[in-house]
C-alpha cells in the first residue's frame, strides 16, 4: 500500500512540475477529435456527392429516352402521312400510273401452279373427346382411387 501511495504522489508531482504535459494531452485529444469529425464530414460529402451525379445521370438518361420516343413517334407519324391512300394515289399519277379500267386486267395462267390455302383458314377436324377416348385413369375420382387402395390392402391381409 505505502508502494501504491509513493506513485500517485510521483505522479501527482510530475504534474505540478509541469502542467503543459496536461495541456499537451488535452490539445492532441480536441484535435483528433477534429480529424475524426473532419474525415467523417468528407466521406459523407463523398457519399452525397456521387448519389447527385448519379441521380443527374439518371435524370439526364429519362430525358433522352423520352426526346427519343417522341422523334419516333414524329417519324411514325410522317411513315403514316407518307403512305396514305391519298398520298400514294397522287405519287402514283405523278410519275405516270392511272387507274386501271375494268377491261384492262389480264390474267396469265401457269400451268402446274396451285393455290396453297393458309393454315389458319383451313377447317381441321376437332377431336371429340368422350369417355372411351380418355384414358381410365383420368376418369376415377379421388374416391374411387382411394376405396380401390383399400380395398387391394385388405384383400393383401387376407
Amino acid at each position: 500500500m505505502n508502494m501504491q501511495n509513493v506513485n500517485v504522489n510521483h505522479l501527482v508531482h510530475a504534474y505540478k512540475v509541469a502542467p503543459w504535459r496536461i495541456q499537451r494531452q488535452w490539445i492532441g485529444n480536441v484535435l483528433l477529435a477534429v480529424v475524426a469529425l473532419a474525415m467523417i464530414a468528407t466521406l459523407y460529402l463523398d457519399v452525397t456527392s456521387q448519389a447527385a451525379i448519379t441521380g443527374r445521370e439518371i435524370q439526364n438518361l429519362t430525358a433522352s429516352i423520352s426526346a427519343s420516343q417522341q422523334v419516333s413517334a414524329d417519324l411514325q407519324t410522317q411513315l403514316a402521312s407518307l403512305t396514305s391512300a391519298r398520298v400514294m394515289e397522287q405519287r402514283a399519277l405523278e410519275i405516270g400510273f392511272r387507274p386501271m379500267e375494268a377491261g384492262e386486267a389480264e390474267y396469265l395462267v401457269v400451268p402446274g401452279y396451285t393455290v396453297l390455302e393458309p393454315d389458319i383458314l383451313s377447317s381441321a377436324p376437332v377431336p371429340q373427346l368422350s369417355a372411351l377416348t380418355v384414358p381410365p385413369e383420368y376418369n376415377e375420382s379421388l374416391l374411387d382411387w382411394a376405396d380401390k387402395k383399400i380395398m387391394n390392402s385388405l384383400r393383401g391381409a387376407q
